[in-house]
Parts: C-alpha cells; sequence; structure tokens
C-alpha cells in the first residue's frame, strides 16, 4: 500500500511528492489468545525451538581465567597485614576479599588492610570495606586500611566511608597506632 502526498508550492519552486511505503502486516490486529504468551517463545508455531545452550561458553564469551585483585597475607607480632593488589570491584574479587579477611577476623584481633596496591574501586568495593568494618567490630577486632591511593582515598572521602574506617598514610603508620593503643592501654 502506498501514499502520495501532496505537491508543495513555495514560491517559484515546486517540489516532488514524497512517496511513503507503510507496510500493512504491522496494521493487522491479532486474536487476543494469539498476542500474549507467557513465556518468550516465538510466536509462529511451525518453526524449530533449540535447547538454549548450558552457560556463557556456548555464546563464544570467555570469562575471565584469574581475578584481577591479588592478596597476599602477612603477619607482623600479632597484627596480620593483608596487602591487596588490583581491583576491588564487584563479583569475584569483592567476594574473595570478604573470604579472605573473614578467615582472618577468626584467627586475629588485629587486621591492616593495605590498599596501596588497589588500582580501582566499585560501589561493591566500598561495601565490602564497610561490611569488613562491621564484622571487626562484631568480633571486637581493630581493622584499620592503609595507603589508599589518592581515587581510593577521593572514593572514601565522597562516601563518608572515611568516618567509620581508621585510615592511615602507609602500613608502618597503622602498625605504629597499634603499638600506641597497646602503650596507651598499659596506662
Amino acid at each position: 500500500m502506498y501514499r502520495v502526498t501532496k505537491f508543495v508550492r513555495l514560491g517559484m519552486f515546486r517540489f516532488a511528492a514524497i512517496v511513503v511505503k507503510i507496510y500493512s502486516f504491522f496494521m493487522m490486529p491479532k486474536l487476543s489468545h494469539a498476542r500474549l504468551f507467557s513465556n518468550m517463545q516465538t510466536m509462529n508455531t511451525e518453526c524449530q525451538i533449540w535447547e538454549q545452550p548450558l552457560g556463557v561458553a556456548a555464546f563464544g564469551l570467555h570469562k575471565e581465567p584469574k581475578l584481577k585483585l591479588s592478596l597476599e597475607t602477612r603477619n607482623h607480632g600479632d597484627v596480620m597485614i593483608v596487602h591487596c593488589h588490583g581491583r576491588i570491584v564487584y563479583r569475584d574479587e569483592a567476594a574473595a576479599l570478604s573470604r579472605l579477611v573473614g578467615e582472618v577476623l577468626q584467627h586475629t584481633r588485629k587486621l591492616i588492610l593495605d590498599l596501596s596496591g588497589v588500582s580501582s574501586m566499585d560501589s561493591a568495593g566500598i561495601g565490602e570495606l564497610a561490611l569488613l568494618q562491621g564484622w571487626a567490630q562484631g568480633r571486637n577486632a581493630s581493622f584499620k586500611c592503609a595507603g589508599p591511593n589518592a581515587f581510593i582515598r577521593n572514593l572514601l572521602d565522597l562516601t563518608k566511608l572515611d568516618s567509620v574506617l581508621e585510615i592511615h598514610s602507609s602500613v608502618d603508620n597503622a602498625l605504629e597506632s597499634f603499638r600506641e593503643d597497646q602503650v596507651c592501654a598499659d596506662c
């Protein structure tokens, strides 16, 4: 079906007609029982329906084989230090940090999270830090963060997490604060 619009005359110029092709199959109403389906199948009942492949590998998408966050634990006397290098983001990286710190908190009362190697962090990473602080408080443990770069420090400032976490400029400063806490407790 075609529709022709009128000629338009502006001054001495005459413009050609504009032809618009209208596809009629978009305008045919469907029966009410054929319009709504409870699942996302094709409406043509004669076409073949394929089984959905299992997993994302069937689509040619490959999951990253390893985390973009490496975690290393070291103890310095009775203080456990967790060194983070990479990014703390949604999914595997944030979950790996929580698992490791959760295990460490079962064995120590003093923990320093070294953020000097962290290059990026998203909202999940910020949430994990708040969660870890809550876990430490629940176990009467001291949890301190050390060495965040300018980007991470700004993120902690913007989210006001710096008012909840004890943040130090370096691991040495955090270790010194534990010594000061011990001297004050002996007074």
